[in-house]
């Protein structure tokens, strides 16, 4: 089983590949001036659910989001939760 993430910048939406499906994902809203990234909605497709997908395309879109310069806003209940979990990604947000 293979794995792949994804920043889909056309979408506005950071993607997780299961064995080259599309097994869920992490959509935003961008504003540039400041620079920040609003986390509306996280999903996992229910076929995937209980594996961790959503854990894994919240950090990389996290990851992602420093590495560019963006504050968060977690606006998404699950990312919200995430942050709270991993306070290595507190001080991303707004």
């Amino acid at each position: 089983m293979t794995t792949r993430l994804e920043h889909n910048v056309a979408d506005t939406r950071f993607e997780i590949y299961i064995d080259d499906t599309l097994a869920g994902y992490a959509d935003y809203a961008e504003r540039e001036n400041p620079k920040v990234r609003d986390f509306h909605h996280t999903l996992t497709f229910p076929e995937f659910r209980g594996r961790g997908v959503a854990a894994q395309v919240v950090e990389y879109a996290l990851k992602d989001s420093r590495t560019a310069g963006f504050s968060v806003i977690p606006t998404c209940w699950y990312v919200e939760q995430y942050i709270t979990q991993h306070s290595e990604y507190a001080d991303l947000v707004k």
